[in-house]
């Protein structure tokens, strides 16, 4: 029970309120005393005043100590909770009220008499009781007109007496209904604790259960988490970010797991993929080196240039390769600035006009008026544009033609909408949801030594800016590859 949270606040409640109603106790024991002794000096005060103002019958008594104490008893008798004392001014006791042989004390401190003659600052003023010695007594006292044998008169307000209903209250009636009522109370007050200490920890217990099915479904399955309750206290606000962890953290690992698929699917097709061209180079390169002395200067420049052109193609894929990761991992972030992206796609044509010269393919542009300006990186763009213009010319024909348009998005959305469209062989309807996917190739064989990772790279780009590219294509009229990017009006 006390491994449990509500176990170690019930246990540190029921200390800390057993030490509350001990404290309580002897704070109402101290209190209850201390105000009957309070009470008793206000009350009897004056009582060494009044019994001094018989100033004849001290003069007469003065020096018959045995009347003196004759006296006393008698006062005694009509005052029974008293006990009187003369003292000399060195505070010595010239005669007393008590029996003899229980007066312990033969002088007391003066210092409590002369503050309580010169009016105490507080009460009760306690000051030494010569039959208990070491205990304080409440007293009254009050100096003794006439010749340098005056003195004190000291009483006793109490006396034993008065220990005897100390003691008393400690088996009086109300003393008992007062502290049962102060058990009773404490009871209750750990009762109604403990119930409310159930009802704020019974939504901790919730959710470290949901916490442990979560752990248990191996962070698969979401939890079931407790309802707030609309104070929006700090276990609302840790079981919503619980919440929030939780759906993040089944979000990350399936995605985790889609990436490790996607990994395996990677490597494999990349395997297959380095394969062929290593196989090629190390073929064509062992020919060289067994035949090197049958082969005549024309074979073995063949030889080479394709070993080379093997050499290329693999050096292309492995570039790619570290660039898509570079992407995936984020290393590579755009760093957007405003450009017009017209001049764009006219550089990039220009870089392959000679290679669209070789193949007959004719290279156009069409821009909106004005020109548009987009927000974008524009290294990354022209790395997307290029791609997808290799792509075009690859699949595309001789005699065939491949245009590089931009112009506004339709629905006035600010967006500048670029497409590459060419009139090439198509892509079948079954493989183009797939044609962005790494290991496709625009569902033909790459024949011509590209690396087939051109369209992947291009929308990891284009998703890195916020965007996404959508591929559309019909085989009897071939594909257009379309995104979109921020205008900026000027």
């Amino acid at each position: 029970m006390f491994r449990t949270l509500y176990g170690k606040l019930a246990a540190i409640f029921f200390v800390l309120l057993c030490l509350t109603g001990a404290a309580g106790l002897v704070v109402h024991r101290y209190a209850t005393e201390m105000y009957q002794q309070e009470v008793a000096q206000r009350l009897n005060g004056e009582v060494a005043a009044h019994i001094v103002s018989e100033v004849d019958l001290i003069e007469r008594t003065d020096e018959n100590t045995d009347a003196l104490e004759e006296i006393f008893h008698w006062l005694m008798v009509v005052h029974p909770s008293i006990e009187i004392y003369r003292l000399d001014r060195e505070g010595r006791i010239l005669a007393y009220s008590a029996p003899p042989e229980r007066v312990k004390l033969d002088r007391i401190d003066l210092g409590p008499v002369r503050e309580f003659i010169d009016g105490p600052k507080r009460l009760p003023l306690l000051g030494e009781d010569p039959r208990t010695p070491g205990r304080g007594k409440v007293f009254s006292a009050a100096e003794i007109p006439g010749d340098e044998k005056g003195g004190f008169l000291y009483v006793i307000l109490g006396g034993e007496r008065f220990d005897g209903v100390s003691e008393m209250l400690e088996t009086s009636y109300i003393l008992r209904q007062s502290t049962v009522l102060f058990g009773v109370a404490l009871l209750v007050t750990l009762v109604a604790g403990l119930g409310l200490f159930g009802l704020v920890t019974s939504r901790i217990r919730r959710l470290a259960r949901a916490v442990e099915e979560f752990r248990a479904s191996d962070f698969t399955r979401l939890p079931v988490l407790p309802g707030a309750t609309g104070y929006g206290d700090e276990i609302d606000r840790l079981t919503d970010t619980f919440g929030r962890l939780s759906e993040r953290t089944v979000d990350q690992l399936e995605r985790l797991r889609q990436t490790d698929l996607l990994r395996r699917e990677l490597v494999a097709n990349v395997s297959h993929d380095l394969r062929t061209p290593l196989a090629s180079l190390q073929g064509y390169l062992e020919t060289v080196l067994m035949k090197e002395d049958s082969l005549d200067p024309e074979q073995r420049r063949e030889y080479l240039e394709i070993a080379a052109r093997q050499a290329t193609r693999l050096s292309r894929l492995v570039g790619e390769l570290f660039e898509l990761a570079k992407l995936d991992a984020h290393e590579t972030r755009p760093e957007p600035e405003d450009f017009p992206i017209g001049e764009l796609l006219q550089d990039v044509a220009q870089k392959f006009s000679l290679e669209a010269a070789q193949k007959h393919v004719l290279v156009e542009t069409e821009l909106a008026s004005g020109g548009p300006f987009v927000r974008a990186d524009i290294g990354l763009i022209e790395r997307v544009l290029q791609n997808l213009l290799e792509n075009a010319l690859r699949y595309t024909d001789d005699g065939g033609r491949i245009k590089m348009r931009a112009r506004p998005a339709a629905g006035n959305s600010g967006k500048v909408a670029v497409a590459v469209e060419d009139t090439g062989s198509g892509i079948h309807a079954d493989a183009l949801p797939n044609v962005f996917d790494r290991h496709q190739h625009g569902g033909k064989g790459d024949s011509s030594g590209r690396a087939g990772l051109g369209l992947a790279i291009a929308k990891r780009i284009v998703e890195l800016h916020g965007g996404e590219i959508a591929a559309a294509s019909d085989p009897a009229r071939g594909t257009t590859f379309e995104f979109e990017l921020p205008q900026v009006v000027r």
